[in-house]
């Protein structure tokens, strides 16, 4: 098994979320322009950021896939244009982007499909693999797991151990909150997150904005009362509500040995790493 590429004496890593979309749930549309993601990825960087993560394609539910070629020509200039000043990791399910990015400068490839494995191994570049039921367009159509927790760390300790043997030599697993899972599933993993951490393969966690946590909130403002199992029709919180929430699960996941989060809120979110550190 690789060395998590962690110093166990630092604080955890944040992975700022650069999305070059016109759709994705929290900030479609407002980085689309080159020039304005490059200043945003600077601004992440500014804030903190060990890592940009840079994506072309919306993955939030329900979300309609993306021509390779469209996500090559947005991606592609905010790679080639980040990667002197800081590490930057290609956000995407298509083996031909992640060879176009990591050409352009990208080191890291994050796979909401868990199938680059090989790829990152032959370019040489570090993975995350994340745990997804279905796909986009269907993963929250009632998701349903005997013990998610059990089945998502079995998923990606599988996959984590092949990569490893193909040559990959920094393999990070994501549980991949929200990606095919209710409320109830995701407060499960979080719950539950040391069972990841034990594997020994470092952790990373994306909660930043998503609906889950607009679910918590808005049962906090009605008050006392159980949150919802199935939480399809749970009006929740708007998305610049959530920040607060964000970054208190952050704070949590560092505290349990996660070794990265994914964040919109950088500076909010490495003060909270340097708090439990």
């Amino acid at each position: 098994m690789p060395v998590s590429p962690l110093d166990s004496d630092r604080m955890g890593t944040v992975m700022g979320i650069l999305n070059v979309t016109p759709d994705s749930f929290s900030d479609g549309g407002r980085f689309l322009d080159h020039v304005a993601a490059l200043e945003h990825g600077r601004q992440l960087i500014d804030e903190g950021a060990s890592i940009v993560d840079v994506g072309g394609e919306s993955t939030r539910p329900g979300a309609v896939p993306v021509g390779v070629d469209e996500e090559l020509a947005r991606v592609l200039p905010v790679v080639a244009g980040l990667a002197d000043d800081v590490r930057v990791s290609i956000d995407t399910r298509h083996e031909a982007v992640a060879r176009a990015a990591v050409a352009s400068g990208a080191s890291m490839v994050n796979d909401v499909s868990a199938g680059l494995g090989g790829v990152a191994a032959e370019l040489g570049v570090g993975w995350v693999v994340m745990h997804m039921l279905g796909d986009p367009r269907t993963m929250q159509d009632e998701p349903r797991y005997e013990d998610v927790v059990a089945e998502v760390r079995d998923f990606l300790v599988g996959r984590a151990e092949r990569a490893a043997d193909l040559g990959v030599s920094e393999v990070w697993i994501d549980p991949g909150i929200g990606f095919g899972k209710d409320t109830a599933h995701n407060l499960e993993l979080l719950a539950r997150i040391d069972e990841l951490v034990a594997t020994g393969w470092p952790v990373v966690v994306g909660v930043s904005r998503k609906r889950f946590l607009g679910v918590l909130t808005a049962a906090s403002d009605a008050g006392p009362g159980s949150v919802p199992h199935h939480d399809g029709n749970v009006r929740a919180t708007p998305v610049d509500d959530r920040r607060e929430g964000s970054v208190a699960v952050a704070a949590w996941a560092y505290s349990r040995g996660v070794g990265m989060v994914r964040a919109h809120d950088v500076r909010a979110t490495v003060r909270a790493a340097r708090v439990v550190a």
